[in-house]
């Protein structure tokens, strides 16, 4: 399974949004979407799901264009995990992620037995199957995130496109987020994935792409493209980058310049 993006346009009635967007994802890849608010990640989410069709380029999975794919083998295809879900009924967390089988199921049917033990295992998977019978508007934010990618596993995608996973989640919920996240992407998955704080990319990511103004200014691994002078162009602030010494290895680490903190 591979995605690939070529030359991607879009526009919303006179204002360009995107402009020559251009990249390839291949499983185990987890790309790490950067910007600013407002440069366009969202709207490349939406062109990815085919939720978009004013775009020109092409978007290609496993070299066939998502133009020609229906709805029904698109969502086979490629999965999306919102930031942040309200339900209005207090479904349990277990109906929550069986409603990613909707796509698989004709007409009326109903979830057999072996489909809610797939969606069992999904929520084994992520480390949250004692929560299966727990309403999920009762549960954490961060357990919320984790009950939503379970239901995109049991859609049986090979994709996963995620909008800013750890927006409102606390430090911790959001290092056991995209500690799973990260475990997916090694399982063989394409996680494709916004974030609005660059030591995700450090952290968890092996591609970085960044958007800036509409247009990509760097993409690559995130060791070699996310720099000071990046930060500073993308994001307006200055920083310093630090490696420290960890039990795997190095970590790059962001210390912003004290005039931003007020010191």
């Amino acid at each position: 399974m591979t995605i690939e993006v070529s030359q991607l346009n879009c526009s919303y009635h006179d204002r360009q949004i995107l402009y020559n967007i251009s990249f390839t994802a291949n499983p185990k890849d987890l790309l790490c979407v950067l910007g600013p608010n407002g440069v366009g990640k969202s709207t490349l989410f939406h062109c990815l799901l085919g939720l978009s069709k004013n775009f020109n380029g092409e978007i290609l999975i496993d070299g066939i264009s998502i133009r020609k794919m229906k709805t029904v083998n698109l969502a086979k295809k490629i999965a999306y995990i919102p930031q942040s879900h309200h339900p209005t009924f207090n479904f349990s967390v277990l109906n929550t992620v069986l409603m990613g089988l909707t796509v698989h199921l004709k007409g009326a049917s109903m979830p057999k037995s072996t489909h809610e033990q797939e969606a069992f295992d999904a929520l084994e998977m992520l480390g949250i199957s004692h929560l299966w019978n727990r309403g999920y508007a009762e549960i954490s934010g961060g357990e919320r995130q984790l009950a939503l990618i379970a239901r995109a596993i049991v859609q049986k995608t090979n994709i996963l496109v995620m909008d800013e996973p750890t927006a409102n989640l606390d430090y911790g919920n959001q290092m056991r987020v995209m500690t799973r996240v990260k475990k997916l992407a090694n399982q063989g998955y394409i996680v494709i994935l916004s974030t609005h704080n660059p030591e995700h990319a450090f952290l968890y990511g092996n591609k970085a792409l960044v958007i800036y103004k509409g247009e990509i200014v760097k993409m690559g691994n995130p060791q070699e493209i996310i720099t000071e002078e990046l930060i500073k162009q993308v994001y307006g602030v200055k920083v310093k980058l630090h490696d420290i010494e960890s039990g795997e290895g190095n970590v790059r680490v962001i210390v912003p310049n004290r005039e931003i903190m007020g010191g």
